[in-house]
Protein backbone atom coordinates (compact mmCIF):
# COMPACT_ATOMS: atom_id res chain seq x y z
CA UNK A 1 0.00 0.00 0.00
CA UNK A 2 1.29 3.76 -1.03
CA UNK A 3 0.86 6.08 2.03
CA UNK A 4 3.05 8.47 0.61
CA UNK A 5 1.64 11.71 0.29
CA UNK A 6 0.14 12.48 -2.81
CA UNK A 7 2.38 15.29 -3.52
CA UNK A 8 5.34 13.50 -3.49
CA UNK A 9 4.92 11.96 -6.86
CA UNK A 10 2.63 13.94 -8.38
CA UNK A 11 4.25 15.89 -11.51
CA UNK A 12 5.29 19.42 -10.02
CA UNK A 13 2.43 22.34 -10.25
CA UNK A 14 2.21 25.18 -12.09
CA UNK A 15 2.73 27.70 -8.85
CA UNK A 16 4.09 26.08 -5.47
CA UNK A 17 4.80 28.08 -2.06
CA UNK A 18 7.21 27.19 0.41
CA UNK A 19 6.06 28.10 4.33
CA UNK A 20 9.10 27.48 7.01
CA UNK A 21 8.34 27.58 10.37
CA UNK A 22 9.98 27.91 13.80
CA UNK A 23 8.74 26.52 16.81
CA UNK A 24 8.07 28.78 19.95
CA UNK A 25 10.70 28.77 22.77
CA UNK A 26 8.55 26.34 25.02
CA UNK A 27 6.24 25.74 23.14
CA UNK A 28 3.77 22.80 23.07
CA UNK A 29 3.81 21.77 19.44
CA UNK A 30 1.03 18.94 19.80
CA UNK A 31 -2.37 21.02 19.69
CA UNK A 32 -0.63 23.08 16.68
CA UNK A 33 0.09 19.43 14.91
CA UNK A 34 -3.38 18.31 15.44
CA UNK A 35 -4.67 21.42 14.24
CA UNK A 36 -2.68 20.65 10.81
CA UNK A 37 -3.05 17.82 10.24
CA UNK A 38 -6.94 18.38 10.57
CA UNK A 39 -6.78 20.46 7.21
CA UNK A 40 -3.78 18.90 5.42
CA UNK A 41 -4.03 16.33 2.80
CA UNK A 42 -1.15 15.89 1.98
CA UNK A 43 -1.44 16.71 -1.98
CA UNK A 44 -1.98 20.61 -2.14
CA UNK A 45 0.01 20.62 0.66
CA UNK A 46 3.31 18.24 1.86
CA UNK A 47 4.32 18.53 5.03
CA UNK A 48 7.54 18.05 6.74
CA UNK A 49 8.23 17.89 10.05
CA UNK A 50 12.09 18.77 11.40
CA UNK A 51 14.24 17.50 14.54
CA UNK A 52 13.72 20.03 16.81
CA UNK A 53 9.89 19.16 16.66
CA UNK A 54 10.14 15.71 17.01
CA UNK A 55 12.52 16.05 20.33
CA UNK A 56 10.35 18.73 21.59
CA UNK A 57 7.84 15.96 21.31
CA UNK A 58 9.72 13.10 22.76
CA UNK A 59 9.84 11.41 19.75
CA UNK A 60 12.53 9.81 17.41
CA UNK A 61 12.10 8.95 13.62
CA UNK A 62 14.91 6.35 12.75
CA UNK A 63 17.06 7.76 10.09
CA UNK A 64 16.26 11.45 11.08
CA UNK A 65 19.46 13.64 11.63
CA UNK A 66 20.80 17.13 10.75
CA UNK A 67 21.37 18.45 7.77
CA UNK A 68 25.20 18.33 7.18
CA UNK A 69 27.46 21.61 6.38
CA UNK A 70 30.50 22.02 4.05
CA UNK A 71 32.98 24.60 2.88
CA UNK A 72 35.36 24.14 -0.22
CA UNK A 73 37.33 26.53 -2.30
CA UNK A 74 35.08 29.00 -3.60
CA UNK A 75 31.53 26.99 -2.06
CA UNK A 76 29.41 26.89 1.36
CA UNK A 77 26.92 24.34 1.53
CA UNK A 78 25.29 25.47 5.07
CA UNK A 79 23.09 24.09 7.35
CA UNK A 80 19.56 25.81 8.19
CA UNK A 81 17.40 23.75 10.18
CA UNK A 82 14.22 24.20 10.70
CA UNK A 83 11.03 23.05 12.55
CA UNK A 84 7.93 22.91 10.24
CA UNK A 85 7.92 22.94 6.21
CA UNK A 86 5.09 23.21 3.94
CA UNK A 87 5.06 22.87 0.39
CA UNK A 88 1.89 24.49 -1.30
CA UNK A 89 1.01 23.63 -4.28
CA UNK A 90 -1.05 24.83 -6.90
CA UNK A 91 -2.32 26.58 -10.42
CA UNK A 92 -3.30 29.77 -8.37
CA UNK A 93 -1.08 31.62 -6.66
CA UNK A 94 -3.76 33.79 -4.70
CA UNK A 95 -5.10 30.72 -3.86
CA UNK A 96 -2.03 29.61 -1.78
CA UNK A 97 -1.37 32.53 -0.61
CA UNK A 98 -4.76 32.04 1.25
CA UNK A 99 -3.98 28.54 2.27
CA UNK A 100 -0.77 29.24 3.66
CA UNK A 101 -2.65 32.11 5.74
CA UNK A 102 -5.19 29.28 6.66
CA UNK A 103 -2.07 27.04 8.03
CA UNK A 104 -0.42 29.73 9.76
CA UNK A 105 -3.06 30.45 11.82
CA UNK A 106 -3.57 26.71 12.49
CA UNK A 107 0.07 26.46 13.49
CA UNK A 108 -0.18 29.45 15.97
CA UNK A 109 0.87 30.00 18.81
CA UNK A 110 3.63 27.34 19.13
CA UNK A 111 4.98 27.81 15.30
CA UNK A 112 5.40 31.09 13.36
CA UNK A 113 6.13 31.62 10.10
CA UNK A 114 10.03 32.04 8.83
CA UNK A 115 10.02 32.73 5.35
CA UNK A 116 7.75 32.09 2.13
CA UNK A 117 9.37 31.98 -1.00
CA UNK A 118 6.86 31.55 -4.48
CA UNK A 119 8.04 29.08 -7.09
CA UNK A 120 6.88 27.99 -10.37
CA UNK A 121 6.96 25.37 -12.98
CA UNK A 122 9.55 26.79 -16.10
CA UNK A 123 8.57 25.55 -19.09
CA UNK A 124 8.21 21.89 -19.12
CA UNK A 125 10.27 21.83 -15.55
CA UNK A 126 13.47 23.57 -16.63
CA UNK A 127 15.75 25.28 -14.40
CA UNK A 128 16.39 28.95 -15.16
CA UNK A 129 19.92 28.49 -16.56
CA UNK A 130 17.20 26.45 -19.28
CA UNK A 131 18.34 22.99 -18.26
CA UNK A 132 15.76 20.42 -17.76
CA UNK A 133 15.58 19.53 -14.45
CA UNK A 134 15.30 15.61 -12.76
CA UNK A 135 15.75 13.95 -15.76
CA UNK A 136 16.88 10.84 -14.05
CA UNK A 137 14.47 10.97 -11.45
CA UNK A 138 12.98 7.01 -11.06
CA UNK A 139 9.38 6.64 -12.38
CA UNK A 140 6.40 4.19 -11.38
CA UNK A 141 7.12 1.58 -8.74
CA UNK A 142 10.60 2.63 -8.88
CA UNK A 143 9.81 6.41 -7.74
CA UNK A 144 7.76 4.71 -4.72
CA UNK A 145 10.39 2.13 -4.56
CA UNK A 146 13.18 5.20 -3.72
CA UNK A 147 10.47 7.64 -1.99
CA UNK A 148 8.92 5.58 0.56
CA UNK A 149 9.48 4.33 4.12
CA UNK A 150 8.56 0.46 4.00
CA UNK A 151 8.46 -2.12 6.68
CA UNK A 152 8.84 0.49 9.77
CA UNK A 153 5.35 -0.40 10.77
CA UNK A 154 1.77 1.87 11.04
CA UNK A 155 2.79 5.32 11.83
CA UNK A 156 6.24 5.25 9.73
CA UNK A 157 5.18 2.88 6.25
CA UNK A 158 4.80 5.27 3.84
CA UNK A 159 6.82 8.07 5.21
CA UNK A 160 9.64 9.89 3.42
CA UNK A 161 12.04 12.32 4.24
CA UNK A 162 13.34 14.98 2.05
CA UNK A 163 16.06 17.47 1.33
CA UNK A 164 15.11 20.99 0.78
CA UNK A 165 17.55 24.09 -0.23
CA UNK A 166 17.32 27.24 -1.83
CA UNK A 167 19.79 28.02 -4.22
CA UNK A 168 20.89 31.31 -5.92
CA UNK A 169 21.89 31.41 -9.41
CA UNK A 170 24.23 34.55 -10.59
CA UNK A 171 22.59 34.34 -14.17
CA UNK A 172 24.63 37.29 -15.31
CA UNK A 173 27.74 34.93 -14.86
CA UNK A 174 25.55 31.76 -16.01
CA UNK A 175 25.13 34.13 -19.17
CA UNK A 176 28.79 35.20 -19.55
CA UNK A 177 29.96 31.75 -19.94
CA UNK A 178 30.25 30.17 -23.99
CA UNK A 179 27.44 27.69 -25.16
CA UNK A 180 29.93 24.96 -24.73
CA UNK A 181 31.19 26.11 -20.80
CA UNK A 182 27.09 25.84 -19.93
CA UNK A 183 26.85 22.67 -21.47
CA UNK A 184 30.13 21.14 -19.70
CA UNK A 185 28.73 22.61 -15.97
CA UNK A 186 25.98 20.56 -16.23
CA UNK A 187 26.44 17.09 -18.44
CA UNK A 188 23.90 18.25 -20.97
CA UNK A 189 23.28 19.55 -24.52
CA UNK A 190 20.58 22.41 -23.34
CA UNK A 191 19.40 22.29 -26.86
CA UNK A 192 18.16 18.13 -26.74
CA UNK A 193 19.40 17.06 -22.86
CA UNK A 194 21.50 14.68 -24.25
CA UNK A 195 24.41 13.65 -21.67
CA UNK A 196 27.31 14.15 -22.76
CA UNK A 197 29.67 11.05 -23.50
CA UNK A 198 32.97 13.61 -22.98
CA UNK A 199 31.56 16.01 -20.24
CA UNK A 200 34.27 16.88 -17.45
CA UNK A 201 34.70 15.10 -14.62
CA UNK A 202 33.24 18.46 -12.41
CA UNK A 203 29.77 17.93 -14.54
CA UNK A 204 26.57 17.81 -12.72
CA UNK A 205 25.51 14.69 -13.98
CA UNK A 206 29.11 12.90 -13.95
CA UNK A 207 28.75 14.15 -9.81
CA UNK A 208 25.44 12.80 -9.22
CA UNK A 209 24.77 9.82 -11.98
CA UNK A 210 22.39 8.52 -9.15
CA UNK A 211 23.65 4.48 -10.36
CA UNK A 212 27.05 5.58 -9.89
CA UNK A 213 26.77 5.11 -6.32
CA UNK A 214 26.91 1.73 -4.30
CA UNK A 215 24.53 1.22 -3.18
CA UNK A 216 22.48 3.11 -6.17
CA UNK A 217 21.64 6.66 -4.63
CA UNK A 218 18.11 7.39 -6.29
CA UNK A 219 16.05 10.27 -5.02
CA UNK A 220 12.48 11.71 -5.96
CA UNK A 221 13.54 15.06 -7.35
CA UNK A 222 10.81 17.73 -7.16
CA UNK A 223 12.57 21.14 -7.43
CA UNK A 224 11.13 24.10 -8.98
CA UNK A 225 12.76 27.56 -9.78
CA UNK A 226 11.42 30.84 -7.74
CA UNK A 227 12.31 34.73 -8.01
CA UNK A 228 12.08 37.47 -5.72
CA UNK A 229 12.94 40.90 -7.16
CA UNK A 230 16.58 40.91 -8.69
CA UNK A 231 17.24 37.80 -7.21
CA UNK A 232 16.63 34.04 -8.69
CA UNK A 233 17.17 30.14 -8.77
CA UNK A 234 15.98 27.36 -7.47
CA UNK A 235 14.47 25.28 -4.77
CA UNK A 236 15.94 22.15 -4.37
CA UNK A 237 13.66 19.26 -3.33
CA UNK A 238 14.63 15.61 -2.81
CA UNK A 239 12.46 12.36 -1.36
CA UNK A 240 13.72 9.69 -0.21
CA UNK A 241 13.01 6.93 1.54
CA UNK A 242 16.11 7.70 3.65
CA UNK A 243 18.31 10.63 3.95
CA UNK A 244 21.32 8.15 2.89
CA UNK A 245 21.08 9.04 -1.15
CA UNK A 246 20.72 12.42 -1.25
CA UNK A 247 24.21 12.68 1.43
CA UNK A 248 26.01 10.19 -1.05
CA UNK A 249 25.36 13.06 -3.80
CA UNK A 250 25.98 15.67 -1.69
CA UNK A 251 29.26 14.44 -0.63
CA UNK A 252 30.76 13.74 -4.38
CA UNK A 253 29.03 17.45 -5.13
CA UNK A 254 31.47 18.82 -2.84
CA UNK A 255 34.89 16.53 -3.42
CA UNK A 256 34.79 14.63 -0.81
CA UNK A 257 35.54 11.92 -2.30
CA UNK A 258 37.99 13.22 -5.04
CA UNK A 259 38.60 16.58 -4.60
CA UNK A 260 36.54 17.95 -7.36
CA UNK A 261 33.92 19.93 -6.70
CA UNK A 262 30.65 20.07 -8.56
CA UNK A 263 30.51 23.21 -11.49
CA UNK A 264 27.31 24.12 -10.25
CA UNK A 265 29.40 26.25 -7.80
CA UNK A 266 30.72 28.46 -10.69
CA UNK A 267 27.30 30.09 -10.88
CA UNK A 268 24.76 29.09 -8.25
CA UNK A 269 25.16 28.68 -4.64
CA UNK A 270 22.68 26.57 -1.57
CA UNK A 271 21.51 29.46 1.48
CA UNK A 272 20.07 27.46 3.00
CA UNK A 273 19.62 23.17 3.59
CA UNK A 274 17.07 21.69 5.82
CA UNK A 275 16.00 18.19 6.57
CA UNK A 276 12.34 17.05 7.12
CA UNK A 277 10.58 13.86 8.15
CA UNK A 278 7.14 13.65 5.73
CA UNK A 279 5.24 11.78 7.50
CA UNK A 280 2.38 9.36 5.79
CA UNK A 281 -1.35 9.86 4.69
CA UNK A 282 -4.12 8.29 6.11
CA UNK A 283 -8.14 8.60 5.04
CA UNK A 284 -6.51 11.58 2.99
CA UNK A 285 -4.74 13.66 5.95
CA UNK A 286 -1.39 13.53 6.93
CA UNK A 287 -1.09 10.45 9.65
CA UNK A 288 0.68 11.58 12.50
CA UNK A 289 -0.16 9.41 15.43
CA UNK A 290 3.46 8.01 15.44
CA UNK A 291 4.61 11.64 17.33
CA UNK A 292 1.57 13.33 18.93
Amino acid sequence: MNALQPGVLAPVPAVARYLTFSLEPRANPRRSLSALAAIVDGESCVVGIGESVLRTLGKSIVGMRPFPSYSGKGFEVPSTPAALWCWLRGTDRGDLLHQGRAIEAALGPAFFLEDAIDAFRHGAGRDLTGYEDGTENPRGRKAVAAAAVRSMGAGLDGSSFVAVQEWVHDLDRFQSMSATEQDNSIGRRRRDNAELARAPASAHVKRTAQESFAPEAFVVRRSMPWTDGPHAGLMFVAFGKSLDAFEAQLRRMVGEEDGIADALFRFTRPVSGSYFWCPPVRRERIDLSNII
